[in-house]
């Protein structure tokens, strides 16, 4: 006789079946474990996933194949993210114009007609004259992966170097086209790194590393930068060696010319911070390569200072030098002295962001709780008169030569898209010359600011953005985003592809953090080798306001970072699991006991301090996302991003990292690395590659949270 059982049972059976399943941890591709370990300062470190640090072997090629293939059958089911795609392409779908750049008796900009994967570069004889094509960059590749971008004029505006950057890689190539007639002359320069083109007489100074070694070229250490002189014409192989340090291979060397090519400016670090600064007078100089006749103006690297140009040999610079909110200085190249320095424009209690020289004018901008102030100055540094923004955003420009009395700027905001003024110098008055044209509906959306405090008491700034009406009840899905390092200050910027997530009910949030330079050099060095706890704390706290002023929950809230703010994703999502729903560790500085060991990373020194230092390697092991991963803990749903060209923060450290949190997590939910392919740190990332992560992050995101959106 069949006997059943009573319908409550039965229930009671599903529910725990159920359970149990959803808490079974999923099955990830499988990755090899070695016994591997380093005795580092006597500490044992294990390093079992060493082995993805060969990013150009078979076995690494394959799991990335097999991880991509993992991820993108995940996010194959989310019925929602084809939605997101079209969403976003239409968003991004419109006319996208740069502020023109005179050079000689044409003008220069950028145009992108829509959905371009690079923007394409225009000029047109006067303002009024008809657009034509320069180059186009699209034309270089079938899959926009190849980057080309204008380096710098000639001074005497008949030649241009133009920079090109293939699959995302920081090397480069520069090559020149004559204005006039868009001839592209024979001259290439290769290996090129951190290097802009300099231009002297028929020629031009650039930067670069020897050539790597074949398959080493995305991963091997940089050293020994070197200064060359380029003459047009002439192979590379001719170009003479101006300088470099021989005793001194983690230093970096960049060079510059005043506008009257009477000066070239040697700049030195040996970091991402400070540089030493020397200049070499030119109109006087017996040779290029001789460094008996330069002149020291700073000799450290303690300070950060730029030279924005010069009258005859009295040479303007903004530096930080005893103000660590950034003054202008004058220095007479024959008494170079700092006690003879004379102050133009004196520190205040904002920074001082930027100072151009054009127009007859100066133009200053400040920054004050990270938004954008302009302000027009006479050569003296008497201060003429503040220029109308029209709001709290970001505002850039007013480049130009002296004698150019129309100037252009871009302002922007997270619900302004970027729109370009004309500016009359004479007058001082500002005209819309073009606005972008993009399908949604600014007024639609409120962007407030807010201060929070931390877990030391420190006010610290975040915007906060979302669409009208929705209400605080903790229930939104929100994404808070992060960077906190290395004086990089994060203002107002607009995103067509975020007003998709904003459309949708979701909130946008951007954080201030120590580490950044929205306050000056304090508020940078707060967030830098033993206090960089401090940029950590400040994300935390900014979560916790969110949850506390009921604008989310835990349960709806994802957090995004790239570079060092991959490293800040990473490190707060192991110290606080709990605390986040989704997590985007993207292109991140993941393994902080090795970073050092591939390409620039030994730059980065200056804000991580040096992990071959006993006391820096402890501090370095109490928050490395790599080795504070735990077995046996339930972590956000996570999607790890990175690239296979990366050479800035090699793709190791997500590799290493994606795997041992797949193989410590003990949750059902996702923990996933998307690897993108001909791609790099992110710099010239087609437009097509973009619209496509932006869709899958999303979606993502949404999935995970449980929300569906309505399209």
């Amino acid at each position: 006789m069949l006997k059943t059982l009573p319908l409550l049972m039965v229930f009671l059976l599903i529910s725990c079946n159920q359970e149990k399943i959803e808490e079974m941890k999923m099955t990830y591709p499988t990755t090899t474990k070695l016994d591997s370990f380093e005795i580092r300062h006597g500490d044992t470190i294990y390093d079992p996933y060493v082995w993805l640090e060969d990013d150009r072997s078979k076995e690494t090629e394959s799991w990335v194949e097999a991880q991509n293939k993992f991820t993108q059958d995940y996010l194959s089911k989310i019925t929602f993210k084809d939605d997101f795609k079209n969403r976003i392409t239409e968003l991004n779908d419109y006319p996208k114009i740069s502020a023109p750049s005179k050079h000689g008796e044409y003008y220069f900009f950028t145009k992108n007609d829509g959905l371009q994967n690079q923007s394409v570069y225009y000029y047109k004889k006067g303002l009024d004259g008809e657009a034509e094509v320069f180059f186009d960059p699209n034309t270089l590749s079938d899959d926009g992966t190849v980057a080309a971008s204008i380096a710098s004029f000639s001074n005497d505006d008949k030649y241009v170097a133009i920079s090109i950057q293939k699959s995302g890689s920081d090397w480069t190539t520069f090559k020149v086209m004559e204005v006039e007639t868009k001839k592209e002359l024979s001259d290439e320069i290769n290996w090129v790194k951190f290097s802009g083109a300099s231009w002297y007489k028929d020629g031009f100074f650039y930067s670069s590393y020897d050539k790597p070694k074949d398959g080493d070229e995305l991963k091997a250490k940089n050293e020994y930068h070197k200064l060359y002189y380029h003459k047009l014409g002439d192979p590379q192989e001719k170009d003479q060696l101006v300088h470099y340090f021989p005793n001194h291979p983690q230093r970096n060397i960049y060079a510059g010319t005043t506008d009257d090519e009477r000066y070239l400016l040697i700049y030195y670090s040996e970091g991402t911070g400070g540089q030493s600064l020397m200049i070499k007078d030119l109109k006087n100089a017996k040779s290029l390569t001789d460094m008996n006749d330069v002149i020291n103006i700073v000799s450290d690297f303690n300070n950060e200072h730029s030279v924005i140009g010069n009258f005859d040999d009295q040479l303007l610079m903004v530096t930080n030098i005893d103000a660590p909110m950034n003054r202008l200085v004058k220095i007479d190249a024959k008494n170079p002295a700092k006690e003879n320095w004379e102050v133009l424009i004196p520190e205040t209690t904002d920074l001082l962001q930027g100072v151009s020289k054009s127009g007859g004018k100066l133009f200053v901008s400040y920054l004050k709780d990270a938004t954008t102030r302009f302000f027009q100055y006479d050569y003296t540094g008497k201060q003429e008169k503040e220029i109308e923004l029209p709001g709290l955003g970001t505002a850039s420009g007013f480049g130009g030569k002296d004698d150019q009395m129309t100037l252009f700027y871009s302002f922007t905001s997270f619900n302004y898209a970027p729109t370009i003024f004309k500016y009359d110098v004479a007058s001082g008055k500002s005209e819309e010359y073009m606005s972008a044209d993009v399908k949604f509906n600014p007024k639609d959306f409120t962007v407030e600011q807010v201060f929070y405090k931390s877990k030391d008491g420190t006010k610290v700034p975040m915007f906060i953005v979302y669409k009208n009406g929705i209400k605080m009840d903790g229930s939104n899905p929100t994404l808070l985003y992060g960077y906190g390092g290395f004086n990089i200050s994060l203002t107002p910027s607009f995103s067509p592809s975020r007003i998709s997530l904003l459309e949708q009910g979701g909130i946008f949030v951007m954080a201030n953090l120590r580490g950044g330079g929205e306050y000056g050099e304090a508020w940078h060095m707060a967030g830098t080798k033993m206090q960089k706890q401090n940029v950590f704390d400040d994300f935390i706290a900014a979560a916790e306001y969110l949850i506390e002023n009921k604008y989310t929950s835990s349960e709806k809230l994802a957090i995004q970072g790239g570079s060092n703010g991959g490293l800040l994703v990473g490190a707060c999502m192991t110290q606080r699991p709990d605390l986040f729903k989704v997590a985007f560790p993207a292109v991140g500085v993941l393994d902080m006991l090795k970073f050092h060991r591939f390409t620039i990373g030994w730059a980065w020194m200056d804000d991580y301090g040096n992990p071959e230092e006993k006391e820096m390697f402890n501090y370095l092991k109490t928050f490395s996302p790599y080795h504070n991963l735990k077995e046996g803990t339930k972590y956000p749903s996570t999607m790890v991003t990175t690239a296979d060209h990366d050479d800035r923060v090699v793709p190791a450290h997500s590799f290493k990292f994606a795997a041992r949190l797949q193989e410590y997590h003990s949750g059902a939910n996702p923990v996933l690395i998307r690897i993108e392919t001909k791609a790099g740190h992110g710099a010239g990332k087609s437009l097509t590659k973009a619209i496509e992560e932006v869709a899958d992050l999303y979606s993502f995101m949404f999935y995970e949270m449980g929300v569906t959106p309505k399209f």
